[in-house]
């Protein structure tokens, strides 16, 4: 299994504001990607969905892709 792309980019805090780093593990209908898909660790998955989701309420992400 790949290693985390966040402990590999030595990456500690998912901040909700960097879009273009969320944008990443997003799927083309706006859906949060799987860890199977990601590569990304448990923890980090857990804080990857949270900083999505409060870039949605902020506006920065949208809720879904048409």
């Amino acid at each position: 299994m790949a290693q985390c792309y966040f402990k590999q980019n030595n990456i500690k805090h998912i901040d909700y504001k960097d879009v273009e780093l969320l944008k990443r593990f997003l799927n083309p209908h706006g859906r949060v990607s799987g860890r199977k898909h990601t590569g990304v660790s448990a923890l980090n998955q857990r804080k990857l969905a949270l900083a999505i989701k409060r870039a949605r309420f902020m506006g920065l992400l949208p809720y879904i892709s048409y």
